[in-house]
């Protein structure tokens, strides 16, 4: 018969201790505020990044970390991030990224964030959006 030596992980209190460790770990967990997830917004709702899309963000509050989906059909559309000059004058910078693949996503960080659709008079016609992320 095995005989228990001193340092033997079944002696007498140590399950009762660990039972207990579990058990308050258990309701710190619980008890801790739930942590905030990012959001994820699909720009324009079902019918997607389009023409007049400026109105789709109001009454909505973005939040850095959220993440804004365009979706649209690639081959008369595409997205790009620009400045404020940019969006007000609908005038593309050089060298600007523009994304065309019909689900692009983008994050957001904390600030004012620009977008305009770069075909030709698009922009103009009220294809572009101003969010601010708090």
């Amino acid at each position: 018969m095995a005989t228990r030596g001193r340092g033997s992980a079944c002696n007498g209190g140590g399950i009762v201790l660990g039972a207990a460790a579990v058990l308050l770990i258990g309701l710190l967990v619980m008890s801790a505020p739930p942590l905030a997830e990012a959001a994820t917004y699909t720009v324009g709702d079902s019918g997607g990044w389009r023409f007049y899309a400026g109105g789709w963000a109001k009454g909505k509050t973005f939040r850095a970390g959220d993440v804004l989906e365009f979706k649209y059909n690639a081959a008369v559309h595409d997205v790009a991030a620009v400045d404020l000059a940019a969006y007000r004058s609908c005038a593309v910078p050089k060298g600007s990224r523009k994304m065309r693949s019909g689900h692009d996503k983008v994050t957001l960080r904390k600030g004012m964030h620009y977008f305009i659709c770069t075909e030709r008079g698009h922009c103009q016609a009220g294809m572009k959006l101003a969010i601010r992320a708090v």
